[in-house]
């Protein structure tokens, strides 16, 4: 891959939300965005990108907007997993299928999710088999005023 498809890579991965839901039929946002970059595939494939993040990549790759296709799933507000703890068995299948590495605890015990690293991808809600994972929206912190 010469440099100028590795900037191009870059730029889509930054434009794609990091959910690492897998929604587009790739492992990850990164995988996707270099099979965007090679033209492999189009950019209509990230539910949680919406439509406005499918117009976004299609007018970095100079082609045809396009709607993101809700045969793959749908677009929703940013959300985060929140483990019912008194419910929780300490199976460890949430940590298993939590693709960012956002869910903490040990067999038998507690698990917890780490809500800054909490990308909102669902995965971990059917792992679960005591259904003990809620999704709730996040609430969208404004950033501080500079001094």
């Amino acid at each position: 891959m010469n440099v100028h498809s590795l900037d191009l890579v870059e730029r889509l991965d930054r434009l794609l939300p990091q959910t690492q839901c897998g929604q587009c039929g790739f492992d990850g946002c990164r995988p996707y965005a270099e099979a965007m970059a090679h033209g492999d595939v189009g950019t209509e494939r990230c539910p949680p990108g919406g439509d406005a993040g499918a117009r976004a990549l299609a007018r970095l790759l100079g082609v045809p907007e396009a709607s993101y296709d809700r045969a793959r799933g749908t677009h929703k507000a940013a959300q985060v997993a929140v483990v019912v703890e008194a419910d929780c068995i300490g199976c460890t299948k949430c940590i298993q299928a939590c693709p960012v590495d956002a869910i903490v605890g040990a067999t038998k015990l507690m698990h917890t999710v780490v809500a800054p690293l909490c990308t909102g991808c669902e995965l971990c809600v059917p792992a679960c088999p005591v259904d003990c994972i809620d999704m709730r929206a996040t609430l969208a912190i404004p950033a501080p005023d500079p001094p």
